[in-house]
């Protein structure tokens, strides 16, 4: 018996079947009742998404102005712009895991800000629950249909054992028989998501690395310029006393007293760029309240001899691209939904079904198919369309391979620039200026020159010790964006200006002390 659409499945004349039907719809309406919250009512009070949260001190910047400038003779040592370290936090539960409470106890490293990042970092788990998203496509793609029945029941008025009965068993053959291909095309979506998770892990371990040496060059330079500021606050004293004792005139005290106050301006901005630092590595690191009151543990490591440079390294980049192998996972995914399309176009709708039927007591069975013949509509467009972005997404990938290959040459000429640059201030911009400032101090001594050359000496050694930090920090970004690249991911370069060293003019003068 062939199958064909029926009358409604319950006779408008019974009412205790709306009753049933009412009892099943309110039934499923409490069913979806139960399911989870599209968003929460409120937050835990450790989220930093509460506003009850704990809110981080407030930390106070500009204190090379704020503060009165010392008397002369005093110095702006005890000034509180750099501390040995920030303030002990209060013994209280840390709302985050134990992991990183552990990690947070101990002055922080690169490596350990890295590991706080990829357990605390909300935007890394947010992209590792996007895998979550292309699974359950997956997941769903590979299902086969579910069975239709139909059951049609229709009471007699004389007795109800004459009662008539219809059931009817129908399923989509064709969805079935394509589970397979469906499935084989959405799994290269999933695959092109795991390598995108895991290309936004290697990216974070980048940034976390480049805004921790940020920080931690900023720590360094703001204790030197506080020693350049301390030498600035020296000169001007002495500049003010030789004019009170008659013996240099009122502009060279005021050259001197316009350079100190100018200094102060030059470590507010250093005191600024210190908080903008860490702020930044606070964020990577998902910290709030107390957390942010991380310490980070010692200077900037010594630079290699010799930077370790890979032969073959544009092809270690290739091979190792995460990008690439997106790429390639959606091209196979365009490939699969192309080969999908064409054969739900060239493969009839089949169903199979089966039909009983109930009258006087007797059953009869039999069975049913229904075909769409694919005459005119053969998926012709969604081939075609798939095709295309198939061939599009093939000539991003040739694209891709000359950008990883072109970011490679790009960043290992960084690092080769930036470690002879470094090892340069190191080995001989900084020991010259020390030299500078020995041979000065002697000729101080012998009373051949006066303070004011003496102190401007001192200022340009600080000045070279400032700028070989800076160049060092270069050198470690640089060196974390090739091992990023060689991961396989390629990185935005960070390199951040810093502030101007912290100088100033001063008179010529000459003479003896």
């Amino acid at each position: 018996m062939p199958i064909t659409p029926h009358a409604p499945l319950i006779p408008r004349s019974k009412p205790g079947f709306w009753y049933l039907s009412s009892a099943l719809l309110a039934a499923l309406v409490g069913l979806a009742g139960c399911a989870p919250q599209a968003f929460p009512a409120s937050f835990p009070e450790a989220s930093a998404a509460s506003p009850a949260a704990e809110e981080a001190p407030i930390q106070q910047v500009g204190i090379a102005i704020l503060e009165d400038p010392p008397p002369p003779g005093d110095s702006t040592k005890g000034w509180p712009g750099l501390e040995a370290e920030p303030p002990a936090r209060d013994a209280q539960p840390l709302p985050i895991s134990n992991d990183v409470r552990a990690i947070l106890a101990r002055p922080l490293t690169a490596d350990a800000a890295v590991r706080i990042a990829m357990l605390n970092n909300r935007e890394l788990r947010a992209v590792l629950r996007e895998v979550g998203v292309a699974r359950g496509h997956l997941l769903q793609a590979g299902l086969l249909p579910n069975p239709e029945i139909e059951v049609e029941v229709t009471p007699r008025q004389t007795s109800l054992e004459h009662t008539h009965v219809e059931l009817a068993i129908e399923y989509d053959l064709t969805s079935a028989i394509l589970a397979p291909l469906r499935e084989r095309a959405v799994g290269a979506d999933h695959e092109a998501a795991r390598y995108r998770a895991a290309g936004a892990a290697v990216d974070l371990g980048y940034s976390v690395r480049a805004a921790f040496y940020a920080a931690q060059a900023s720590w360094q330079r703001l204790a030197i310029a506080n020693q350049s500021l301390d030498t600035l606050a020296a000169g001007r004293d002495a500049a003010q006393a030789l004019f009170e004792a008659g013996n240099v005139p009122e502009l060279d005290a005021a050259i001197q007293n316009a350079a100190y106050e100018g200094a102060r301006v030059t470590v507010a901005q250093m005191e600024l760029e210190l908080l903008e630092r860490r702020e930044r590595l606070a964020r990577l690191l998902g910290l709030s309240g107390s957390d942010a009151s991380f310490r980070i543990g010692g200077e900037l490591s010594s630079m290699e001899a010799e930077p370790k440079l890979l032969p073959r390294a544009e092809a270690r980049a290739l091979t190792a691209s995460l990008e690439l192998a997106e790429m390639r996972s959606r091209i196979m995914a365009a490939g699969g939904r192309a080969g999908l399309a064409r054969a739900e176009g060239a493969v009839p709708d089949i169903s199979i079904g089966l039909h009983g039927e109930r009258e006087d007591a007797n059953w009869q069975v039999g069975a049913g198919l229904r075909v769409a013949l694919p005459l005119f509509n053969r998926k012709q467009g969604a081939a075609a369309a798939a095709d295309a972005e198939r061939e599009s997404l093939l000539e991003r990938y040739h694209g891709l391979a000359v950008d990883v290959r072109s970011a490679l040459r790009e960043a290992r000429a960084r690092l080769m620039s930036a470690h002879l640059r470094a090892r340069h201030y190191d080995r001989a911009v900084v020991p010259a200026r020390k030299r500078v400032v020995d041979q000065t101090l002697l000729q101080y001594n012998a009373m051949q020159i006066g303070i004011f050359q003496l102190l401007e000496a001192r200022r340009g050694q600080l000045d070279a010790e400032l700028a070989a930090i800076e160049a060092r920090r270069e050198y470690w970004t640089a060196k974390a964006a090739l091992d990023a690249l060689l991961a396989g991911k390629r990185v935005q370069s960070t390199t951040q200006a810093a502030p101007a060293a912290v100088a100033g003019g001063s008179g010529d003068n000459e003479g003896g002390h």
